[in-house]
């Protein structure tokens, strides 16, 4: 039995100040990683942003400074200087070393706010080595400096200006952040999308940590509009107008913008006072039954659809959608610590009832797309009805086949999924020496014959058809579609094993393709594999080693001195006898396997629509363009 402590009043901890957001930074910023140290600019961002909005300035800028100081600016009203009456210190201090102190609770200064928490400026200087904040207004310019939240000197006034606005310069604390590296492209994509929300700002960019400077800056005077044009730039559009609307109602500004493409794939993006709601919320439920709602009603109305005919669902008509929502409101109601979901009743009324009257007027003028429109839904519905009866059939013959299981799968003998992996190998050949190699308690094979079908070109009818698409899903056990349930997945690892060329990469491909788009929960799960195999045997008397890349090779070569050597390249699995095979690439003790992941949902969804897609033109742009940069292409 542990020996008993004791539990008194010295035991009480009280955190004074910032230091609750250095004892616990994640409760703040989400991660002490990549992201939560970008998080740091994006809270200095927000607060521009909000000037912006509440109509004062028309610029803000983000740099870049070597020894990883970065320097936010604007020309807004400056933060007030002036002593505050509760703490008895310059309001700018007030501001940078307090918590919960900020103009966003309830006071007139702002009607609309991202930073709600008003933690975000502190917090940017409580992980701070060193900070400086910079206020120009009432025609002088005063200065602060900080370290690690606490204050260095007293609030200094530099001089007269005629400028007004906010500069912090700050310097990430390692003591906090394991690696201190700002990605330029991550923050040029946050203030990229944060200008297409803040239609009329202007955001610069300057990276000044390379001897060649990098300048990037963004303007859209077409806000949204121009972020779904942006969004479906790599897509075949399916009539030329974009949808767009905004207006306000009971005090929430509506914008919601869409365009339908030749895709099937949905993709919403949702946002309240520019912060991206990524779990949606009751601005997006306005929309989705605003579209839902005005399309049945206009189809039916004008013969698309027979009075007797079942309405179209939500799913049907979102096929090939590619939508915006963003609602400013006063008061918002986010669930959750993140801020991923809006729960404001009234942003979905005023988000439908807006929507619905704009999208009525955009069918009466617009004939033309309205036609394509309603045209795609109904055939989407369609394919649902047939896909739906197909997918029946794969489930139905999945659980009547029971432990047989699907055509040439070699399954293992563990029931339990944690345990198990399942290989899926290209060719006879390959199938046949990986199941000589295999450990068969844990590891099944899957072999497929020749190249599945490119599901990135055809609805889930036409999938299902795929003789290789059915045994792989009735093999995972989750069905598919709408009937997926990965509580149902019968392995844990799922490795894709293919040859090192052309054709075992445009295998690898086609499969990426299907778990990307039909099954990216498993992904998402961290489920997914990439096995590979090695590429030379490299021989020197009874010295035998493997390379898996050519730099190996070279390092191998290199270590090897006086003894004739003999170099095999493997050009596919089935050259591997099964001690080779389990020695190098089926051994979770030798083996090296690559993690599929998906840090960036919408650019890889962009990706497969170029390289996988039927737009050959784009495919080509997209190769010239990325084709120098490519590298580990046998990977």
């Amino acid at each position: 039995m542990p020996k008993k402590s004791e539990y008194n009043a010295k035991d009480i901890s009280v955190l004074r100040g910032l230091d609750p957001v250095r004892k616990r930074p994640g409760m703040y910023i989400g991660s002490t990683g990549v992201d939560g140290l970008h998080h740091l600019i994006w809270e200095c961002v927000d607060n521009f942003i909000d000037e912006f909005m509440g109509g004062h300035g028309s610029r803000g800028s983000v740099t870049l400074h070597a020894d990883n100081k970065v320097e936010v600016s604007d020309d807004g009203r400056g933060i007030p200087v002036d002593k505050h009456k509760e703490t008895g210190k310059p309001a700018l201090e007030t501001v940078m070393t307090t918590l919960h102190a900020g103009a966003k609770f309830g006071s007139k200064a702002y009607q609309v706010s991202g930073g709600l928490h008003g933690v975000g400026i502190s917090v940017v200087c409580a992980l701070s080595e060193w900070m400086r904040a910079e206020v120009c207004r009432d025609g002088y310019k005063y200065s602060q400096e900080y370290k690690r939240g606490e204050v260095v000197a007293k609030l200094k006034k530099e001089g007269p200006t005629k400028e007004t606005g906010t500069t912090i310069i700050f310097q990430p604390d390692p003591e906090i952040f394991k690696e201190v590296k700002f990605d330029s492209k991550k923050i040029l994509d946050h203030l990229r999308q944060q200008a297409y929300l803040t239609k009329g700002i202007k955001i610069d960019f300057k990276d000044r940590r390379n001897p060649i400077e990098e300048k990037r800056s963004f303007y859209f005077e077409g806000g949204i509009l121009s972020y779904v044009k942006h969004l479906t730039k790599r897509s075949e559009p399916l009539s030329p107008n974009v949808f767009y609307c905004t207006g306000e109602e009971n005090g929430v500004i509506i914008e919601a913008a869409f365009r339908y493409t030749q895709e099937y794939e949905i993709y919403e993006e949702s946002f309240a006072n520019n912060i991206n709601t990524k779990e949606g919320g009751t601005h997006l439920t306005g929309f989705r039954v605003a579209l839902t709602r005005t399309i049945n009603n206009y189809a039916k109305r004008e013969g698309y659809l027979k009075e007797t005919e079942d309405n179209l669902r939500g799913e049907d008509i979102r096929e090939g959608l590619t939508s915006v929502v963003s609602v400013k409101i006063r008061e918002p109601q986010f669930e959750g610590q993140t801020k991923a979901k809006l729960g404001n009743v009234e942003a979905r009324s005023a988000t439908e009832n807006l929507v619905s009257e704009a999208l009525l007027d955009f069918f009466e003028r617009n004939p033309q797309d309205t036609r394509a429109i309603i045209n795609k839904c109904v055939l989407s519905a369609k394919a649902r009805k047939a896909a739906k009866a197909v997918r029946e059939t794969v489930l139905r013959k999945g659980a009547l086949e029971g432990l047989s299981l699907p055509g040439k799968l070699s399954d293992c003998t563990t029931k339990k999924p944690e345990e198990s992996e399942l290989y899926i190998v290209e060719g006879e050949s390959a199938g046949g020496s990986c199941k000589g190699a295999r450990d068969r308690r844990f590891q099944a094979i899957l072999p497929l014959k020749g190249k599945i079908l490119n599901v990135e070109r055809y609805r889930m009818n036409k999938i299902l058809d795929s003789k290789e698409v059915r045994a792989l899903v009735i093999a995972l056990g989750t069905a598919i579609a709408e009937d997926f349930d990965i509580e149902k997945l019968r392995y844990q690892r799922i490795i894709i094993m293919c040859d090192a060329d052309s054709d075992g990469n445009h295998i690898k491909t086609l499969l990426l393709t299907l778990f990307f788009r039909h099954f990216r929960p498993l992904i998402e799960k961290g489920y997914v594999y990439i096995a590979r195999p090695p590429l030379y045997k490299i021989q020197a008397g009874k010295r035998v080693e493997y390379a898996y890349m050519e730099e190996d090779k070279a390092e191998i070569l290199g270590d090897i001195k006086g003894d004739a050597v003999d170099i095999q390249r493997y050009k596919g699995l089935g050259e591997m006898n099964p001690e080779q095979l389990w020695e190098t690439t089926m051994n979770p003790e030798n083996r090296m396997l690559k993690q599929v992941t998906v840090e960036d949902a919408q650019e890889a969804d962009q990706v497969f629509d170029a390289l996988m897609g039927t737009e050959v033109a784009l495919r080509k742009n997209f190769i010239k363009t990325h084709a120098k940069d490519t590298k580990n292409l046998d990977v």
